[in-house]
């Protein structure tokens, strides 16, 4: 019997970088295994930061892998701690164009879905126990309206239509140094400390799972 794994993805790099920090730091932890006594083997995905195509990306993934937790992350250039996504949003309006060039305003993720689901992860946990680790953390209550909140979104509407037995959420992180040379007084975190805070949050989320119909439960 294969033994219990979670899932962890990043994205390709977009607006410009060369790389993204949320695949640099992702993809290190292929194979390894997590939880209090090493009860889980992570498998990693890199998505394409494309909306519609990031989605059909991660869907096979969670029906490959059946995971019992789905964790993404994704750069968020500017932020200075790991911010916990509390809500996705049934919203995309975007910005910049992705890296397929669609840029989408004004549209739906899921035509016809919820205006928003909460995460369903134990946030305030993860962010005390990422303080205990002296790893800056907070709870952010916005994932944008770009490719991660629709990769957000698209999740925990997986999750909720298809009625997994599986925690998921949201992770967005700073600069890597490398890049935060390249934006004045931009603030940066290591791959390294990146990866130790993705290990941290998926052994407490682990340990302590929560309702997943009540934390990934839909607000009209």
């Amino acid at each position: 019997m294969a033994k219990p794994c979670v899932l962890v993805t990043g994205f390709a790099p977009f607006g410009g970088e060369t790389i993204n920090p949320s695949w640099e730091a992702v993809s290190q932890l292929e194979g390894e295994a997590i939880g209090l006594q090493q009860s889980h083997i992570i498998h990693t995905k890199e998505l394409p930061c494309e909306f519609d195509k990031a989605l059909v990306a991660l869907y096979q993934a969670i029906d490959k892998y059946h995971p019992s937790l789905v964790l993404c992350v994704g750069q968020a250039g500017g932020r200075a701690a790991i911010s916990i996504e509390r809500v996705a949003i049934n919203i995309n309006d975007a910005r910049i164009a992705d890296n397929a060039g669609k840029q989408p305003i004004d549209t739906a993720v899921i035509t016809g879905g919820p205006v928003a689901y909460w995460a369903a992860l134990p946030i305030k946990r993860l962010v005390q126990a990422l303080h205990q680790a002296q790893i800056p953390a907070e709870v952010s209550n916005s994932a944008g309206t770009y490719v991660c909140n629709h990769v957000m979104y698209g999740l925990l509407h997986y999750i909720d239509t298809q009625q997994l037995d599986c925690q998921g959420g949201f992770v967005h992180i700073p600069y890597l140094p490398e890049q935060a040379v390249k934006h004045s007084g931009a603030a940066s975190m290591s791959a390294s400390n990146v990866q130790q805070a993705l290990k941290v949050i998926l052994t407490e989320a682990l340990a302590n799972p929560i309702d997943i119909k009540l934390a990934a439960g839909t607000t009209h």
